[in-house]
């Protein structure tokens, strides 16, 4: 084969995994949204603890069968395993967090809040990594801020105490990135997602027993917490599979579909359609989270030009 057609055809290679890489990691952000849609609707009949705990429970079944099929080992480090344990304790308060914030905030808005981890990293990534943090990234961050007072506004309708829960949650999402970096290339990703899954559903069962329901769901409920589960748990492994075929930095300018796609959600599914305050908000917390993530996709495409 001639020199320039071996080029086209690594190039056209290259091209058709990025497509494939964000197709799947498109496919992974539906089915977020459909998580938190279905949680959304759960948590208007059922305790967030018992919401959450269904959650977990079909992820856990997911993860370490996932782990027994791959015959992925059990055993990890000391070092990574500590690291393992925050991690899953971060997200584990995630959970705890974000399920009874569903309860006071509509979905788009709630949606918006948790979207402010990724800067949220910004601020923590000098303290966790010992990364260095440039001026216009502090600026995207004051930016993003500044979108979620417009969300919150103190004195409107939406509910202090369930921004609170939210900013909360995304603050432990943010760790969980952070540590995410940590282990990337220390544990495999069949390994962190099982651990994980253990001890978030482990710390939902504890948060269960201080607050018992009074409500069970009926067979149609438990059949819906079940999809709620299997939303959140494809959504994860998708995740996983689309790191796999292209760089995360690349990917993460598609994050803010899900925004788009919760928007749509609270308006077809709960008539929630956002206030002109709020969907400024948001689109500042678009725009600053774009302004951190679309010059990675840049400077991915000038590399491999080059």
């Amino acid at each position: 084969m001639h020199p320039s057609e071996t080029a086209r055809s690594g190039a056209a290679h290259e091209q058709a995994k990025w497509l494939k890489g964000c197709g799947i990691f498109l496919c992974s952000l539906v089915a977020f949204a459909c998580l938190d849609a279905l949680a959304k609707d759960l948590v208007g009949r059922y305790s967030a603890p018992l919401v959450n705990l269904a959650r977990y429970s079909v992820i856990i079944v997911l993860a370490w069968g996932i782990m027994w099929l791959k015959r992925v080992p059990v055993a990890i480090p000391p070092p990574e395993r500590k690291l393992l344990l925050y991690r899953g304790v971060m997200l584990g308060s995630v959970g705890i967090c974000f399920m009874p914030a569903l309860q006071y905030l509509p979905l788009a808005e709630a949606t918006a809040l948790y979207f402010l981890s990724p800067l949220i990293v910004v601020l923590l990534a000098p303290l966790v990594l010992r990364e260095k943090v440039e001026l216009k990234q502090y600026a995207a961050v004051l930016l993003g801020m500044f979108g979620m007072l417009l969300i919150v506004n103190p004195g409107g309708e939406i509910s202090l105490l369930g921004s609170l829960l939210m900013l909360v949650a995304a603050t432990g999402y943010a760790t969980v990135q952070l540590l995410t970096r940590k282990l990337a290339h220390r544990v495999q990703s069949e390994q962190m997602f099982a651990y994980s899954a253990l001890i978030c559903w482990l710390l939902g069962l504890v948060v269960l027993l201080f607050w018992w329901p009074d409500v069970w769901p009926g067979p149609r409920d438990a059949i819906e917490m079940l999809l709620m589960g299997l939303s959140g748990g494809l959504g994860q492994l998708l995740l996983i599979y689309a790191f796999k075929s292209v760089p995360a930095s690349t990917l993460a300018p598609l994050n803010y579909f899900q925004l788009v796609l919760a928007v749509i959600f609270g308006e077809l599914f709960f008539a929630q359609s956002p206030s002109l305050l709020s969907l400024t908000g948001i689109a500042l917390i678009a725009v600053a989270g774009l302004s951190l993530t679309l010059p990675m996709l840049v400077a991915y495409f000038r590399a491999k030009g080059a």
